[in-house]
């Protein structure tokens, strides 16, 4: 019997089937024999026969996604998914039944001498999957761009690099949280690379200038995420049950929710049809700005149209496909033929998302958030209380009626920056209360003068001028003509620069980004519009002003660490872990502040009520419970992975002293944040605080007391 029965799929489009199916299944079958991949062993392993190939049918998938291209490119495409399967399978029983770390690795190391983005390939394969990928890939990127080189070379490492993620998981029988789950499944999962191929399919790349925007990466990783949960569903049973794999959405679900099986893939396609949700509002309501904003030219809009048909025939496809394949549970599934009716039976979800109604706040208590690390204030605390308390009025902060002098007091900004940056200067002090005093003023204003007013013109045309007054090259030109202008102008000239040029582009980049998501606040407000989990937990770091603070920190370590150390997976899952726990924290701290004193709908323990339909309580657990896998995330990040990217990277003695204060510099930020929330009086105006309780923890708060590894802390 299968372990659950599938549940009903959201199906907004037909499959169609490209005519040239039976070609590309000649030409696969020639292709893979080839390439050795069928009958030939790998260290005394058959891989695949003949039969399995046929039973798997990669042409039929590839004629599925993409109806529309011709033989020649469907040719390509499917040896480009015999490899990726073939890469997988071969992965899994050379590596991963036996787990062999260093095999693996050694393994992985040599694929990217087979997909250089300039230049030729030099190196003679070893394998069938050295020798499929270097023929795949001179046979592709000469039609393309070097930035279309670039990202499909990243994609394509990051599919196969991650492998190790899934590796390590086992080994260690390791189950990821449902946040982590999701962001390394899109690397690892492929779905991304397979974007990269919609364009090769399609003939047109989407313009480099507007590739790294919003609402092009919400599409391409809707699109990866709507693709993985799908794919979880049909292969639970086989990577579950038979392999032993840990890297499964509804497994995930499982366990973190504490859910039966069948109620953890009710949730999982829950989510997978919010993904989807979200890729179509995103389609009609943020790509038409973009494209009209960027004034993309004719060729450019045919070419992001183009990729969103694509999108979307992949998605139909890869659903008939997986009903059709022998390598899936697939017993009782139905086809994706009914859209009419796919598009009623999800209709109260979308609904029940552009829903929000005032609710009174039922009361709740507060766990005492006790973290493992030593908090630390600044010395030079109360000179700068006085300070930045002097700059907010002299900026106009308190005569806009938004703050009065009172509330500023009352907020203490400079204790949070105490506690953050315990080590500051006076002078650094007081930049960072600034920071922290004009965002959240801003945050404020950004709600209350454009969210209630439903005024977009002029939401856009206040974030274009408050970019204006950061001049990358500090000439002042704009005029400020508010406290948010005034302020900030004065806080750019002084912030950015002693920067490097380079330095100065990244940190203008944190702070733009952070405007930009208070504008997708904004409009979600106008559509009453409660945001999808995985969308607002990753804007929510945005809003938060996260990626400004860290990339101070990150600043000061510039002359140590080498740049690409900064995106690694290590820093990364660092970084996110730490932004968010406090982002959750906050949330919870302001929930009834803003959910019953201001009609707000960006608030994880909502979002978590809305997505789940559960009550307010319920919701407040599992948004605990998500704090402290982050949390132990973080943790496990610092002591266990840092060490070994060192040695993996046989790092120098800067590097790796860099690294380490940032960890701990990360570390007081938490630290800082959690004590500020304890003693701000922002959250118990007009009696929105509940009681706080200090003593044993409640739910999701014990969970890592931990003890910092010696000699690791200051």
């Amino acid at each position: 019997m299968q372990p659950f029965q599938l549940p009903e799929f959201y199906t907004p489009h037909p499959a169609r089937l490209n005519p040239n199916l039976e070609r590309a299944r000649v030409h696969a079958r020639a292709w893979a024999r080839e390439m050795d991949m069928v009958d030939v062993p790998q260290h005394g392993t058959v891989i695949w026969t003949g039969d399995d190939l046929e039973a798997h049918d990669y042409a039929l998938l590839c004629a599925y996604t993409h109806p529309d291209c011709g033989g020649d490119a469907l040719d390509l495409i499917t040896d480009w998914y015999v490899w990726v399967f073939y890469f997988d399978d071969h992965f899994v029983e050379l590596y991963k039944r036996d787990p062999d770390l260093q095999g693996a690795q050694a393994h992985l190391d040599r694929l990217p001498l087979f997909m250089p983005v300039g230049g030729a390939i030099t190196e003679p394969p070893r394998n069938p999957v050295e020798k499929g990928l270097a023929d795949l890939w001179r046979r592709t990127v000469p039609s393309h761009s070097r930035d279309w080189r670039e990202r499909f070379a990243a994609n394509t490492k990051h599919l196969l690099d991650e492998s190790m993620w899934e590796l390590h998981n086992i080994s260690s029988r390791r189950l990821s949280n449902p946040v982590e789950y999701i962001e390394m499944r899109r690397k690892v999962g492929g779905a991304p690379w397979s974007a990269n191929l919609v364009e090769h399919a399609v003939g047109l790349e989407v313009p480099a200038r507007i590739a790294p925007s919003r609402p092009i990466g919400v599409l391409r990783d809707t699109f990866s995420d709507a693709v993985h949960l799908r794919n979880d569903l049909f292969s639970y049973e086989r990577e579950v049950l038979d392999e032993g794999e840990l890297s499964n959405g509804v497994l995930v679900f499982e366990k973190f929710l504490d859910l039966p099986t069948q109620q953890a893939a009710e949730a999982v396609n829950d989510l997978l049809t919010s993904r989807l949700h979200q890729f179509e509002h995103t389609a009609l309501t943020e790509v038409p700005v973009l494209l009209d904003e960027q004034a993309v030219d004719p060729i450019g809009r045919a070419a992001v149209l183009g990729y969103v048909k694509g999108l979307q025939d992949w998605q139909a496809g890869s659903h008939e496909w997986h009903l059709r394949s022998s390598r899936y549970m697939n017993k009782g599934a139905r086809s994706g033929t009914n859209v009419l009716g796919s598009f009623a039976r999800t209709l109260p979800q979308r609904i029940r998302q552009f829903s929000s109604t005032p609710k009174t706040v039922e009361p709740y208590v507060l766990p005492e958030f006790d973290v493992p690390f030593t908090l630390t204030l600044s010395p030079h605390l109360d000179q700068t209380r006085e300070q930045v308390v002097a700059w907010a009025v002299e900026h106009g902060m308190t005569g806009e009626g938004v703050w009065d002098e009172r509330q500023v007091r009352g907020f203490d900004f400079p204790l949070c920056s105490a506690g953050i940056d315990p080590d500051a200067t006076p002078q650094e002090l007081f930049l960072s209360g600034c920071w922290l005093t004009w965002g959240t003023y801003a945050d404020d204003v950004y709600p209350l003068w454009f969210g209630q007013t439903r005024t977009l013109p002029a939401l856009k045309t206040q974030t274009a001028r408050l970019k204006a007054c950061m001049p990358l090259d500090l000439v002042q030109t704009a005029v400020p003509a508010n406290a948010m202008e005034l302020s900030l102008a004065d806080l750019w000239q002084r912030t950015a620069a002693p920067m490097t040029p380079a330095f100065r582009t990244t940190f203008r980049e944190t702070v733009d980004a952070m405007l930009d998501a208070w504008v997708w606040e904004v409009v979600n407000m106008h559509f009453n519009r409660i945001p999808d989990p995985v969308d607002y937990v990753e804007m929510r770091r945005s809003t938060f002003g996260s990626e400004l603070t860290t990339s101070l920190s990150r600043f000061s370590h510039s002359a140590t660490v080498p740049a690409h150390l900064w995106g690694t997976r290590v820093v990364r899952t660092m970084e996110r872990s730490a932004m968010d726990y406090c982002t959750m924290l906050n949330d919870v701290f302001s929930y009834s502040k803003e959910i019953q004193h201001e009609g707000e709908v960006h608030n994880m323990v909502r979002v978590v009520e809305n997505f789940l339909q559960v009550p307010q309580a319920r919701a407040f657990e599992i948004t605990y419970k998500l704090m402290d896998a982050r949390l132990g995330q973080f943790v496990r990040s610092v002591d266990t992975d840092l060490p070994k990217l060192f040695d993996d990277l046989s790092l120098d003695s800067g590097a790796r002293a860099g690294l380490t204060r940032y960890a701990d510099e990360l570390e007081d930020w938490i630290a800082g944040i959690v004590h500020w929330h304890r003693e701000t009086s922002r959250y118990d105006e007009a009696g929105a605080l509940p009681v706080f309780r200090r003593g044993p923890s409640g739910i999701g708060t014990s969970s890592y007391r931990l003890t910092s590894a010696p000699g690791r802390r200051r």
